[in-house]
């Protein structure tokens, strides 16, 4: 296959394996899950499902956000790791929003990544699943597949982004960036394949023999 080829295949039927693409983490509206995303960075999404309830029923919104002390947040979000720098970021983002957002989640990447902890990925989440822009935002999980299935050369997440978005449909990236995110934690694992034994590795690279190193 040549990567076109791949690529159409693992978009077709990644979209048979993943009819329904629901969000992962659990948010209420935009700001919810902007702060859901961030607290997301080097920590599992089941884990801030279980921390953002009580920070939630604190402050759900930037007005009620920016009352709330930061050794306070630092508490609740513990769990998430990196606490220290969460919590600031939190605090200051929702602080921003107020003052200069009227209290809103803005709608464009640069405003976004104008605000405290939020980098290209989160800024990219939030675009896609906040306000429906298409946007293919890169974690581990996509990095490694994309890898693995000879998608991209793997130098780093921008290239990955990159070469993502010239070879799958732009209608396509708000959905497929969750899909591969699905496969790759129940059939494409870190540990449970090495880029020769589930389904669409062995489909896309058949003749491969030897486990594949990705990049990080």
């Amino acid at each position: 296959m040549t990567r076109a080829e791949r690529a159409a295949y693992i978009d077709r039927r990644l979209a048979e394996l993943y009819p329904e693409t629901p969000v992962p983490l659990a948010h209420r509206d935009a700001y919810t899950l902007l702060i859901a995303v961030l607290l997301s960075a080097q920590c599992t999404d089941k884990r801030v499902n279980q921390v953002t309830p009580e920070l939630f029923a604190v402050a759900a919104t930037p007005a009620a956000m920016m009352r709330v002390p930061v050794a306070e947040i630092q508490r609740i979000i513990r769990p998430c790791g990196l606490s220290p720098q969460k919590a600031k970021a939190i605090a200051g983002l929702s602080r921003l929003l107020v003052e200069r957002h009227g209290g809103q989640v803005p709608r464009t990447f640069e405003e976004l990544e104008e605000l405290p902890g939020v980098g290209h990925k989160t800024a990219s989440v939030v675009m896609a699943q906040a306000w429906g822009v298409p946007a293919f935002p890169v974690d581990t999980h996509i990095h490694r597949l994309a890898q693995r299935w000879k998608l991209t050369d793997g130098r780093n997440v921008e290239q990955t982004e990159r070469d993502l978005k010239r070879l799958f449909p732009r209608e396509h990236w708000n959905q497929l960036h969750l899909r591969i995110i699905f496969y790759g934690r129940e059939h494409c694992t870190a540990r449970g394949c090495d880029g020769t034994g589930c389904e669409i590795c062995r489909t896309v690279m058949p003749g491969r023999k030897r486990a594949v190193k990705t990049r990080k």
